[in-house]
């Protein structure tokens, strides 16, 4: 690879999904999810808002795919609403919904981009949640027959498959701490049983993807990736750094090696499984093969990191941020190191390839005077962050692709549409987009497969 680009085939993408983006929650058949129950939950959604009309997605696809074509994004990362396809979760297949995908991924393949589909980006079925839901050992089944009917439908023409987005998010956010939807706040053990039939899920969905895919299949999964980084290059800190990233501490579900290992490695951690002690799930035989499948990439979403120090005793310590550091919109703070050591903990340690399927940054934006939209934080985070991404890659971290977060403006969950991550701005009142300032920019990194990223300020790229 040359010192200043990337992989002349590396995946230069953005990302979506479909409740943040569809709206038509109604329309066509299809059937409510969670995500529409929690949203008529007084208090849950900032503002009260929901995802109703969303960015109008449904209708709006073939003038979206136009903008994507004008970018010039390679790759398109986007979901499936699972209750569009069957609005029951289960039997009768909704063929509107069907359709649906079907038109996009032909305007994306005819405009050059390729579609990476995500099978669950939190859209359960509502009918199915009143049926137990994730804590139901039927659930990974359900999905599995899910899973299995999109791709007979779509796999003609779609190559690359994610099976669950955030794992960590819809289960312990959503089942645990109840600022997600289904808004569920059960036992710790409860939320475990929960992941753990996600997780089948996940193993059963890559089997359904093998057995049923028209052709040649690339699957993957995409957690939220939670990164430690080392505060020195001191290999004491770099080692704090690495034993903070994949420990597992009491009753507290945000940890990265729960969620990974039995994916990766086809077994929970067994830090993990001492701290949880009986509320951890005891697997059925067989469970952890099937949750082992063996996976193409290691999609992983990663957008800030925490820094870490050994301590006295040698044992991690978390350092805060400098009072001031930069902030995004959403208050996280900037942290371009969380792609370098990210991707460089999770190759170590799991031996996959990686894509980095979100990395992004939400910011105040609005339309100027003279009718664009300037948002040079965007354009300097997403650099940032580049840069750390092609130093792993130089060091031999093998990262095949690139999702920024997000294509547009969306519905932003609990934030209701208070953020704004996307390289298109959209007025939700009028539904006009408007290419951001970054979108230009990130249409000349395409085009110079990284080099304007890699670039100094100022410096012309050919």
């Amino acid at each position: 690879m040359p010192a200043m680009s990337f992989p002349k085939d590396f995946a230069w993408g953005v990302a979506t999904s479909s409740y943040q983006i569809e709206g038509a929650t109604e329309t066509d058949g299809k059937g409510p999810s969670v995500w529409d129950s929690f949203c008529r939950k007084p208090g849950a959604i900032r503002g009260g808002h929901d995802g109703r009309t969303a960015c109008e997605h449904y209708q709006r696809y073939a003038e979206d795919v136009a903008l994507m074509r004008q970018i010039g994004v390679r790759a398109y990362r986007f979901s499936v609403c699972w209750p569009r396809i069957l609005p029951a979760g289960v039997g009768q297949v909704n063929q509107a919904g069907i359709d649906f995908y079907d038109r996009l991924v032909d305007a994306l393949l005819e405009a050059g981009v390729t579609p990476y589909v995500t099978l669950f980006h939190w859209e359960y079925p509502l009918a199915l949640y009143r049926r137990g839901g994730w804590l139901n050992p039927d659930s990974s089944d359900w999905f599995a027959d899910y899973a299995g009917t999109v791709v007979r439908a779509l796999s003609d023409r779609v190559k690359h498959w994610i099976t669950l987005n955030e794992v960590q998010v819809f289960i312990v956010g959503g089942h645990y701490q109840g600022w997600h939807a289904p808004g569920d706040q059960h036992r710790f053990g409860e939320m475990l049983r929960a992941g753990h039939h996600a997780l089948l899920a996940h193993g059963k969905a890559v089997q359904a993807i093998r057995a049923n895919a028209q052709g040649e299949s690339r699957v993957g999964y995409a957690p939220v990736g939670q990164v430690k980084y080392p505060v020195s290059n001191r290999s004491e800190d770099v080692d704090a750094a690495r034993q903070a990233m994949f420990a597992t501490e009491a009753n507290q579900g945000w940890t990265n090696a729960w969620w990974m290992d039995p994916v990766m490695l086809g077994e929970y951690p067994a830090s993990g499984l001492e701290v949880f002690g009986t509320d951890a799930p005891v697997p059925k035989p067989g469970d952890m093969k099937i949750i082992g499948e063996p996976i193409d990439f290691f999609g992983v979403n990663i957008y800030q990191g925490e820094q870490v120090r050994a301590g006295d005793d040698g044992r991690p310590e978390i350092v805060p941020h400098p009072v001031g550091c930069p902030m995004t919109g959403f208050n996280w703070p900037v942290t371009p190191e969380a792609l370098y050591w990210g991707s460089r903990f999770f190759y170590e340690r799991y031996q996959r390839r990686i894509i980095i399927t979100e990395n992004g940054l939400s910011c105040r934006d609005w339309i100027s005077l003279d009718g664009r939209v300037h948002d040079p934080q965007r354009i300097d985070f997403a650099a940032r962050y580049l840069r750390e991404l092609h130093r792993a890659m130089q060091e031999g971290v093998p990262v095949d692709g690139y999702f920024h977060w997000s294509l547009m403006d969306n519905f932003e969950w609990a934030e209701g549409y208070l953020q704004r991550f996307g390289l298109i701005y959209v007025d939700f009142d009028t539904q006009a987009r408007v290419l951001k300032d970054s979108a230009y920019w990130y249409r000349d990194v395409i085009s110079t497969n990284g080099a304007k990223a890699l670039a100094d300020p100022g410096e012309a790229v050919s």
